[in-house]
């Protein structure tokens, strides 16, 4: 087996990371994409290599995807039917200053 063949067989073993990049303090962060590595240093730096170039972001996050659950879209009524009720959860129910922004 060539070296070549070897290494891509290793970084085809390595696990998937998600990545989230926070564009500026204030806001949440999003998904981006997804990068291979072999730890969780790597793939902050393989993630900042890739996803933040041109100073894009304030903040990394990456997440072993096998660690990341998700609710189904098609469940979405009867997963989130018990907050409906609870009105002072929805931020409808408070008034934001003028001076607020992305909230």
């Amino acid at each position: 087996m060539s070296e070549t063949s070897r290494q891509h067989r290793a970084r085809a073993e390595w696990p998937l990371w998600e990545v989230f990049v926070r564009s500026r303090r204030g806001l949440s962060h999003t998904h981006v994409g997804s990068v291979h590595a072999p730890d969780a240093a790597l793939a902050l730096r393989n993630a900042r290599d890739l996803y933040t170039r041109r100073s894009e972001g304030v903040s990394l996050w990456v997440v072993p995807a096998e660690q990341i659950t998700a609710s189904s879209p098609d469940e979405k009524d009867p997963f989130f039917e018990p907050a409906a009720d609870k009105a002072y959860r929805h931020p409808t129910f408070y008034e934001v200053p003028e001076g607020v922004r992305n909230l």
